[in-house]
């Protein structure tokens, strides 16, 4: 089992986002909890890959055609921080 933790600017993205992206997140919270960032390769549609630049070390799924999750895997822990929840925006903050 792993555990998802949400970064409090995720948190507070998460509040202003529209509900079918927040269904969808939350699909990707329970395939991630079960089978680990692993379990979102085998699903097409999250289009889940490894980030560049200034996000590197971070990996982003697809939520829908704007909204990606970006996150990052602590396998020693057994837990993904999700770090933001975003419409398509890499710049770091």
């Amino acid at each position: 089992m792993w555990e998802v933790y949400e970064h409090k600017n995720a948190t507070k993205r998460l509040s202003r986002t529209p509900q079918e992206v927040l269904n969808r997140y939350e699909k990707w919270k329970d395939i991630v909890e079960v089978s680990g960032p692993e379990g979102l390769k085998l699903i097409k549609g999250f289009h889940d890959e490894a980030l560049s630049g200034k996000w590197k070390g971070h990996r982003s799924s697809r939520l829908n055609q704007q909204y990606r999750v970006i996150y990052r895997v602590e396998v020693d822990k057994v837990f993904v921080l999700v770090m933001e929840v975003t419409p398509h925006d890499y710049r770091r903050k």
